[in-house]
C-alpha cells in the first residue's frame, strides 16, 4: 500500500512464520499414517525431485517445491499428502477419509503409490499409523485395546483436549515397522482433530530425535568416568611438586585435547536433544490431558521413560563442560609454575653469562697489558735499530741512553692509545 514505508525485506517470510505447516482439518473417521526421514542437504534435491515424481505419475500439478511444507490431493477420493520440511528431518502424513476396516489393516500409506514411499531418500527415524473413530463420549475398552494393540500390550491413555477426545498408544514399534495411534472422537471440531493428531505424531517424533543423543552419552560416559579419574591424579600430582611438571603438563595437554574432541563430536546431538525434549514437553503440554481409570497418561510416561534418558544425555554434556574447564584450569597453574621455574633458570643462566663476561672482561684486560708490554719492546728495538743506524752515518747519539729513555715514553703512549680505542668500542656499543 502508498501509505506504508516500503517493507523489510523478510517481513512476508517471518509474518507466514507462524502459518508455516498447519493442522489438516480431519472429519471422523478418518486414518492419517505419518512418516518422518532424516535428509541430508546433499539429499534435499533428491527429495524435491522424488516428490515432483510423485505429482507427475499421478498426473497432478506439481507445487513450488521451495516453501517449507506441501499438501497435495490425491487422485482418490478424500486421499490428501502433506510433505513438511524441518530442520534436518521432512515428514510424510497421508490422510484418508474413512476409517476403513476400523484397525490398522487398512493403512493410509495403502492408497500411495507402490514402492514410492519407500523409495524417499533418507533414513526413516519414525513411522507411525494413526485412526480417528467415534468414541461414544466413553473410554475405549479392554478388548478394544487388545484389538488395537495386542493382548500383552502395555497401553498409554489419557483424555485429550480436556475432554474432547481420547488418545492411545503404546509406542511401540510393531511388525510393520510403525507405531500405532488411536484417537477417539468425543466431540472434536475439525481442526481440533487435526491439531491433537498432528501434536501426537510430534511427540513420537521429537522423541525419537532427542533419543539420538542417548548413545551417544551412553558411548562417552565410561571414558568421562576414567578422564575425571585421570585428571584427579594429574592434579594430585601437581599438589605435590615432585619435579615432574613438564610431564605432568603433557598429560594434561593430551586430556585436554581429548576432551575437546568428546564435545565437538557431541555438542550439536546434546543440545538437539535439549530443544527436541522441550517441544516433547511443549506438545504433551498442549494435549491437555485428563488422566482415565487405570492407564498412565502421556506425560507420566515420558516423565518415567524419556525424562531420565534425557537427564543421562544432559549430565554427560554438563560433565564434559565442567572437565572442559577443569582441565583447562589446572592446565593454566601448572603452566604458570612450568613459567616461573623456566624463569628462574633463565635468571641464573643470565647471573653464570653475566659472571663469564666479568671474567672475560678481566681477561682482556690482563691480555692489554700484555699486549702494552709486547707492543712496547717491539716499537723499543725499532728506536734502537734507528739510533744505531744514526750513529752509524755520524749522528751524535748513544743509542742505549735513547732506547731506555724511548721504553717508558711508548709504554705510556701505547697504553693511552689502547685505552683510547676501548672507549671508541664501548660507546658504539651503547649507540646501539
Amino acid at each position: 500500500m502508498p501509505f506504508l514505508p516500503p517493507d523489510h525485506p523478510q517481513r512476508r517470510t517471518l509474518a507466514d512464520e507462524v502459518h508455516a505447516r498447519p493442522p489438516e482439518a480431519l472429519q471422523t473417521p478418518a486414518r492419517a499414517s505419518h512418516v518422518a526421514v532424516l535428509v541430508e542437504p546433499a539429499e534435499r534435491e533428491a527429495e524435491r525431485e522424488h516428490l515432483a515424481t510423485l505429482c507427475r505419475t499421478l498426473g497432478i500439478d506439481v507445487p513450488a517445491l521451495e516453501a517449507s511444507h506441501v499438501v497435495l490431493a490425491l487422485p482418490q477420493p478424500g486421499v490428501r499428502l502433506k510433505w513438511e520440511r524441518h530442520g534436518e528431518f521432512s515428514g510424510y502424513t497421508v490422510y484418508v477419509d474413512g476409517a476403513g476396516s476400523g484397525g490398522f489393516e487398512d493403512t493410509a500409506v495403502a492408497c500411495l503409490p507402490a514402492g514410492w514411499l519407500s523409495g524417499v531418500p533418507g533414513r526413516t527415524i519414525m513411522a507411525a499409523h494413526a485412526v480417528l473413530l467415534r468414541g461414544q463420549g466413553q473410554a475405549a475398552t479392554a478388548e478394544q485395546l487388545a484389538q488395537w494393540f495386542g493382548p500383552r500390550a502395555v497401553v498409554i491413555g489419557s483424555q485429550v483436549a480436556e475432554g474432547a477426545g481420547c488418545a492411545y498408544t503404546d509406542f511401540r514399534v510393531q511388525a510393520d515397522r510403525c507405531v500405532r495411534f488411536v484417537l477417539l472422537d468425543n466431540g472434536f471440531t475439525p481442526r481440533q482433530a487435526g491439531r491433537v493428531l498432528q501434536r501426537l505424531f510430534e511427540i513420537e517424533v521429537y522423541r525419537l530425535l532427542a533419543l539420538l543423543a542417548l548413545p551417544i552419552a551412553q558411548q562417552l560416559s565410561p571414558r568421562v568416568v576414567q578422564i575425571e579419574t585421570e585428571l584427579a591424579g594429574l592434579t594430585a600430582g601437581i599438589a605435590c611438586d615432585d619435579g615432574q611438571d613438564e610431564q605432568l603438563l603433557h598429560e594434561l595437554t593430551r586430556l585436554a585435547a581429548e576432551v575437546e574432541q568428546g564435545l565437538s563430536r557431541s555438542q550439536f546431538r546434546f543440545g538437539a536433544c535439549r530443544a527436541y525434549s522441550q517441544l516433547v514437553a511443549t506438545r504433551i503440554g498442549e494435549l491437555r490431558e485428563l488422566r482415565l481409570p487405570g492407564l498412565q497418561t502421556l506425560d507420566e510416561f515420558m516423565a518415567r521413560r524419556f525424562s531420565p534418558a534425557v537427564s543421562t544425555c544432559t549430565t554427560v554434556s554438563q560433565r564434559l563442560h565442567d572437565l572442559s574447564e577443569r582441565v583447562a584450569q589446572a592446565s593454566s597453574l601448572l603452566a604458570t609454575r612450568v613459567g616461573i621455574a623456566r624463569e628462574r633458570q633463565n635468571q641464573a643462566l643470565l647471573a653464570s653469562m653475566n659472571r663469564r663476561a666479568q671474567l672475560q672482561l678481566r681477561l682482556q684486560q690482563t691480555v692489554e697489558g700484555l699486549s702494552v708490554a709486547a707492543i712496547a719492546y717491539y716499537a723499543t728495538g725499532l728506536v734502537g735499530y734507528l739510533a744505531k743506524g744514526a750513529k752509524a752515518a755520524g749522528l751524535p747519539l748513544d743509542s742505549d741512553v735513547l732506547t731506555g729513555v724511548a721504553v717508558p715514553v711508548l709504554a705510556v703512549l701505547i697504553y693511552l692509545a689502547l685505552r683510547r680505542a676501548r672507549r671508541r668500542l664501548h660507546g658504539s656499543d651503547a649507540d646501539r
